[in-house]
């Protein structure tokens, strides 16, 4: 299910489930957002401070839980990642979410909300949040194309190709997130369903064994095998281990070498500035060729 494209003066809460933000970066996201014509409504814990966390886990439910329970919020954007959407996402009442949908946007962290919502086949919005609009230029891609996504304007990519990429043609919904955050979630009822999917994944700061061993979990689990085609994006903050014998992008090819479905790799999605929003949960065509790789909604 598609939630409702927004219009001029729809309202859009910014929440901050998982870590902490500076003040900067939520006034940042309200002055973009009411420059793209709508009214945000910040969250009465968005901009706490409790160690790592915006609030104790509490505080946290109540600002998601009321921004998913408000009639008139049309769109959630989570202000950032960190962590600690795990530790609240079974609090949360998604009753009233699955009859009427919303936008949820944000990434990494909030992988676990969307794994959450596209359980309930409910679309969501994998993209850059509030720092980066903060931070970002008004007319750069990234910043374009979710606020063109927001009011209903499907994205399509065509990027570069890769020496690792393999060929293929295929269609199917989108789904995934940060891997290490995907990983956490398997064998729980957040567990994702991967058959016939086109699965992306990316990830930061995790060390080429650990990307190796999560890639076994998921060959191993029957989530690979079942998939129609894999983008890997951008897996950054990390260092080579000449003693693994492959990079991480050459641990991630021989962990789908079996199988015979399309796979790009650097695609831009991730812990970078070129972040380009996905649907997930939204279906797809995903075509990789010598040339170039096309993902279009």
């Amino acid at each position: 299910m598609i939630p409702p494209f927004l219009k001029r003066h729809d309202k859009i809460a910014i929440i901050s489930p998982s870590g902490n933000i500076e003040d900067k970066y939520i006034y940042g996201a309200v002055k973009v957002l009411t420059e793209w014509g709508f009214e945000p409504v910040v969250g009465e814990f968005a901009r706490g401070q409790v160690g790592r966390y915006s609030g104790t886990i509490e505080q946290r439910v109540a600002d998601l839980q009321a921004a998913i329970d408000d009639k008139e919020i049309k769109a959630i954007l989570c202000s950032r990642g960190g962590y600690g959407l795990v530790q609240i996402i079974d609090f949360i009442d998604l009753s009233d979410f699955e009859i009427n949908p919303k936008w949820i946007i944000g990434f990494s962290d909030i992988t676990v909300l969307h794994a959450a919502t596209s359980n309930l086949d409910v679309v969501s919005i994998h993209s850059i949040m509030a720092k980066d609009l903060t931070e970002l230029p008004a007319d750069c891609n990234q910043v374009i194309k979710l606020h063109n996504l927001l009011i209903g304007e499907l994205p399509s990519y065509t990027i570069p190709t890769h020496p690792l990429n393999r060929a293929g043609k295929t269609h199917g919904e989108v789904i995934g997130g940060n891997l290490s955050v995907l990983y956490g979630l398997r064998g729980t009822h957040f567990d994702m369903d991967g058959y016939k999917k086109i699965l992306f994944i990316e990830d930061l700061g995790e060390e080429p064994y650990h990307i190796d061993r999560m890639m076994y979990n998921l060959k191993m689990g029957g989530i690979l095998e079942n998939i129609n085609g894999l983008i890997v994006g951008q897996f950054t903050n990390y260092e080579e281990d000449p003693l693994m014998g492959k990079t991480v992008y050459e641990i991630i090819a021989a962990a789908v070498e079996d199988y015979e479905y399309p796979v790009c790799f650097n695609f831009p999605v991730g812990h970078v500035e070129n972040n380009v929003p996905l649907l997930i949960g939204a279906e797809a065509k995903f075509t990789v060729s010598s040339d170039e790789v096309v993902l279009k909604y």
